[in-house]
C-alpha cells in the first residue's frame, strides 16, 4: 500500500503534468485552485484523472471543501 507521503507526490506530479506547470511550484498544502489558476470544471477534470490513475471513486460529498492536495490526497488514501 502507498503511503500518504507518496499519494500526495502522485498527486503533485499529475496536476503538475496535466496544467503543464513546474511540479517546483506546487506543494502539499497549495490550494489547487488557486496555485494552478483553475476553475471547477478543470478540477473535475484533474479529479477525473486522479480516480482513473488510483483505481478509486471519490464521492463528492467526499470532496466538498477540499482545496489543497493534502486533503485530497488523504480522501484519495483512505479509499485505496
Amino acid at each position: 500500500m502507498k503511503t500518504a507521503d507518496q499519494t500526495v507526490d502522485e498527486i503533485l506530479n499529475l496536476a503538475a503534468a496535466h496544467f503543464k506547470v513546474p511540479k517546483e511550484k506546487l506543494s502539499p498544502d497549495d490550494d489547487f485552485f488557486k496555485t494552478l489558476a483553475i476553475d471547477s470544471l478543470q478540477t473535475l477534470d484533474l479529479l477525473t484523472k486522479l480516480e482513473n490513475h488510483f483505481h478509486v471513486e471519490l464521492p463528492d460529498y467526499e470532496l466538498q471543501g477540499v482545496s489543497d492536495f493534502r486533503t485530497l490526497a488523504e480522501k484519495i488514501q483512505a479509499r485505496l
